[in-house]
């Protein structure tokens, strides 16, 4: 049986002038970070972290803690198999509506 992780972003601790512009999409870049002392107060595993340009970094900034992040076993019987996505690849997910705000 593999084990998932689950991840919670906060969007509005999103730096949006750090987001990257690629060729045909935006990316946000972001870090996973594990707990040295074990799970937190709220059992999560670890924290995640935005990732600033390399311009940024040099100038001694640091990107903001925007979530968190747990292991989590699949129940009996989902086999750890992944869900097929309805369409789209991995270069190009399927487009949804959502209430980012941005």
């Amino acid at each position: 049986m593999s084990l998932e992780i689950k991840a919670k972003i906060d969007v509005t601790k999103v730096l949006k002038e750090h987001l990257y512009q690629g060729k045909e999409a935006k990316y946000l870049d972001v870090a996973f970070f594990k707990n040295d002392n074990g799970p937190g107060k709220y059992g999560d595993d670890g924290f995640i972290v935005q990732g600033l340009s390399k311009e940024a970094r040099e100038r001694g900034e640091k990107g903001p803690i925007i979530g968190n992040w747990r292991y989590h076993e699949p129940r009996a019987g989902q086999g750890g198999k992944p869900k097929a996505a309805a369409t789209g690849t991995a270069s190009h997910p399927p487009e949804e509506e959502d209430d980012v705000p941005f």
